[in-house]
């Protein structure tokens, strides 16, 4: 394999010489570079990028950070990061957290000893703090006033999707929250209070983590207790389908009896039966833009907007009614 010292000999010109016009870090003749270039082709060199690395600090690496990994959302998100710096010429080291925030330290540690150019970050935890010296992003949540941030109008969501089950009937509802750590899920309950404020509405408000088998066994004991219950607005989708699962457990009929209206969009929620109303995010704009986002950053541009918050839209589905009621 050769070297960049056999790159330097074919060439007739010295090793710094074709450093500079690797790394692009000083003025390289024409005459040189012509004839580190025909070097490079004829020896098919390939630079070495770990030794690129050491010497510049910095790699063409990016970080992403999610919390769960099998909750569907963050793997689209994920997707989206990725084809996003691929297009760009980066390259993505994905991380999961599983919603510790020692974890998510580490991870952040661990990649900036691996000289990556940044990091997307979906932190776990409400009031993070910069303990690295590399362009962040924060998608989804927001962390630090000083971080960059892309997310969803999550008041907005909650809104849309409560003012939904109240005009197609539902009088009791049950708003499944999110963790209460998370600012996302603190918004959402904010829409749903929003919706309902001013209306002849009772309302229950019970907290449950973003995962499928937890929110089913909460809800199946809260309907019990409950079960004049007629709407359910959960706060991500992976709770709604857990919410829909209790139905079919407690012989619920959905949407006749109860109305189950998600939050995310996730593309498995098309293909549940009844399939699942739900506030979409767009969450391939929201990977693509943190990640642009984020080389913006890495490239020393100046950001034009320093948090961009996009709307979702309602999808309705087979788990709210098609009439209004009465």
């Amino acid at each position: 394999m050769a070297t960049i010292h056999d790159v330097a000999k074919r060439a007739n010109v010295s090793v710094a010489t074709v450093s500079r016009y690797l790394n692009e870090s000083g003025y390289v003749g024409g005459k040189s570079r012509k004839a580190i270039e025909k070097a490079i082709r004829e020896l098919n060199y390939v630079p070495n990028n770990v030794a690129r690395t050491l010497s510049t600090k910095q790699s063409n690496l990016i970080g992403l950070i999610i919390p769960d990994i099998k909750n569907p959302f963050f793997p689209e998100l994920a997707r989206a990061v990725e084809d996003t710096a691929y297009k760009y010429g980066y390259t993505v080291i994905l991380c999961n957290s599983d919603e510790n925030a020692k974890k998510e330290q580490h991870y952040l540690q661990a990649l900036t000893l691996k000289y990556v150019a940044g990091v997307i970050l979906t932190s776990t935890h409400e009031g993070y703090k910069r303990h690295v010296d590399i362009p962040i992003v924060a998608l989804d949540r927001v962390i630090d006033e000083e971080i960059p941030a892309v997310m969803t109008n999550n008041v907005l969501g909650a809104e849309l999707a409560t003012n939904h089950l109240i005009q197609f009937g539902a009088t009791e509802l049950l708003c499944l929250k999110g963790p209460k750590q998370l600012i996302s899920s603190e918004e959402r309950l904010k829409g749903f209070l929003k919706a309902i404020e001013g209306k002849n509405i009772k309302t229950h408000i019970i907290e449950s983590p973003y995962e499928f088998e937890q929110a089913k066994k909460i809800t199946i004991e809260y309907l019990q207790k409950h079960p004049s219950i007629d709407g359910i607005f959960a706060s991500s989708d992976v709770s709604a389908i857990g919410v829909l699962n209790a139905c079919n457990k407690l012989g619920i009929k959905v949407p006749e009896e109860l109305q189950i209206v998600g939050f995310d969009g996730i593309e498995i929620s098309e293909f549940f039966t009844p399939s699942l109303t739900t506030i979409a995010q767009n969450i391939y704009e929201l990977g693509e833009t943190a990640t642009e986002l984020l080389i913006q950053q890495i490239e020393g541009k100046l950001l034009n907007n320093q948090n961009i918050c996009i709307d979702p839209e309602l999808i309705v589905r087979e788990t709210t009614r098609k009439e209004q009621k009465g």
